[in-house]
């Protein structure tokens, strides 16, 4: 099955993306952070810190934390150090708290990001 990549917009060579880092990017007037971790999986959330109410979380640190016995990939604020799980956006520390994610693609080594996806 081919995906539909018509509202995907184009980021970055994934190589430019460091791994365990994130970087920023305007898609479809949204600021999206854009996250490469340690195994090289891609993730692109919200930039938007909902604690500071900053725009901050792609300067964050990305790691992995072990819940209810599974890795989860994560991002932890530079602000207040709140840490949001990179697959769904919600919060480790407040599970009432999340931020949206969004449709992320790599195509030929090139990062695409889409929309936001449905709340989990």
């Amino acid at each position: 099955m081919t995906k539909d990549t018509t509202s995907l917009v184009p980021v970055c060579p994934l190589e430019e993306i460091t791994r365990e880092s994130g970087v920023t990017a305007l898609v479809h007037g949204k600021a999206v952070a854009i996250f490469r971790t340690h195994s090289g999986d891609v993730y692109a959330l919200s930039n938007y810190d909902p604690f500071s109410h900053a725009s901050v979380l792609a300067r964050g640190i990305v790691g992995t934390r072990t819940v209810a016995g599974e890795p989860v990939d994560f991002v932890a604020s530079p602000m207040h150090k709140q840490a949001f799980d990179l697959h769904t956006g919600r919060c480790l520390d407040d599970g009432t708290v999340s931020v949206p994610t969004y449709e992320i693609v790599v195509t030929d080594g090139m990062v695409l990001v889409g929309g936001p996806k449905e709340a989990r």
